[in-house]
């Protein structure tokens, strides 16, 4: 392995962060939206096609939090299991839930087929390997539920047959939920951008919000730039929100990700560990995700390891330690990008639309962001213009936080030694 890696995502070698032209600053509009990412610019889009003026807040340059820094798989998966889910909120509303993540998925394969977004968007499946044998059993549960209730045909493969969707013999068999698309995550992003800024969004890069404030029917919005007035606000900073809103600090867990790309495989290693070129997951609680590069010739690989270190390069290093306990071939092969980025978790695992004192909070994507930061912020904006279309059972009423909770995750040393402690049990 190299000595060291490039820290920048890999994705922004095709896609890099660019600024864009600033506009003045305004004084007032319609609508003050705060992040660019997929949220952010999801929701000035529904808003600017629907006439409403609409400035975009950014702390850095556009797209370059987790919007630029994910994985790629666009799952609109849940951190609940469907059979966990219909324990807690019984069949109706489970498959209520479950069914709109269906529905969110094929919107989202629409819009980047309708507004002729290249991003590499493919409908390639995702098997999730299973870590234990119990697992395994666990897994078969779950997919006779989800083909039961939600019409897919979720297929379990067992470990005889595993080699056909990954080259490991790590996994006791998995499920594969062939629906499940991957993404250029960094082309995505380029591409919602160009739909905003022709749809008349105007977007501030380099713009911090520093507070939000309410003013009689309107609220008054803060920045290094200065103030706008802005009618309606919407919140869409996940996991890089800050004390700007304590409000929701309080209630989101940053909860940082790293991924590592390998060198170029060439086809043949790649035929033999990712022969269908699938999105990839597994069943441990400290959970990896990875995936092959759009052009098939990398490996992209991602988990959280724990916080042994802070150090990014040495983070990147146990990856590649994970990597080759999946893949013994890659035990001395090449890694050349290294990155992380903040995910944004609910203490429920449950994305929120939640209005608090006036503003609108998307958010709690819960490392599935590629397709729910979308789904849930346009919700937002269908709210404000009041369409139908705002309908969604991610609505809360309710968006609880924890005592001495205050935005800091002081407790995730402690989650990662319990989770680490359940993968060696076989828990």
């Amino acid at each position: 392995m190299a000595d060291a890696l490039m820290d920048i995502p890999f994705w922004w070698d095709a896609a890099p962060r660019a600024d864009i032209a600033e506009s003045p600053f305004p004084t007032q509009t319609d609508v003050a939206i705060v992040g660019s990412g997929y949220a952010g610019l999801s929701a000035a889009i529904v808003l600017a096609r629907a006439g409403r003026a609409v400035h975009v807040f950014e702390k850095d340059r556009p797209g370059e939090g987790a919007s630029s820094r994910n994985g790629g798989q666009a799952s609109g998966n849940l951190r609940v299991g469907f059979g966990d889910m219909i324990k807690l909120y019984g069949l109706e509303r489970a498959t209520a839930i479950y069914r709109e993540g269906v529905e969110a998925r094929q919107d989202l394969a629409r819009f980047v087929a309708d507004e002729n977004i290249d991003c590499d968007f493919q409908e390639v499946g995702l098997f999730r390997g299973a870590y234990r044998a119990k697992h395994y059993e666990t897994m078969g549960r779950e997919a006779d539920l989800i083909t039961k209730h939600l019409g897919i045909d979720v297929q379990m493969v067992l470990k005889s047959e595993q080699h056909a969707e990954i080259g490991s013999n790590l996994y006791h068999g998995g499920m594969v939920r062939p629906e499940i698309s991957g993404v250029h995550p960094g082309k995505l992003h380029h591409g919602i951008l160009r739909v905003a800024l022709e749809a008349g969004v105007i977007v501030h890069g380099q713009t911090e919000v520093t507070g939000v404030r309410r003013d009689g029917e309107g609220h008054e919005v803060a920045t290094l730039r200065g103030v706008v007035r802005a009618q309606n606000v919407i919140m869409a900073t996940n996991g890089y929100t800050g004390p700007a809103t304590p409000w929701l600090q309080r209630r989101v867990v940053p909860i940082p990700s790293q991924i590592v790309a390998t060198e170029h495989l060439g086809k043949e290693v790649m035929d033999r560990l990712m022969p269908k070129r699938r999105m990839l997951g597994e069943s441990r609680s400290l959970y990896n995700y990875f995936r092959p590069s759009p052009d098939g010739e990398s490996i992209l690989f991602g988990g959280k390891v724990g916080t042994i270190t802070d150090d990014p390069q040495k983070k990147a290093h146990q990856l590649g330690k994970v990597l080759a306990e999946i893949f013994p071939e890659l035990r001395d092969v090449g890694l050349t990008h290294t990155w992380w980025g903040y995910t944004g978790f609910t203490f429920d695992f449950m994305p929120k639309l939640v209005i608090n004192d006036g503003v609108h909070y998307a958010t709690g994507f819960c490392g599935s962001g590629v397709v729910w930061a979308r789904w849930v912020a346009m919700k937002a904006a269908h709210n404000i213009v009041g369409n139908k279309a705002a309908e969604t059972v991610f609505a809360a009423e309710d968006f609880v936080t924890k005592p001495l909770y205050s935005g800091k995750p002081w407790f995730l040393p402690m989650v990662y030694v319990w989770y680490g402690m359940r993968d060696r049990l076989g828990l």
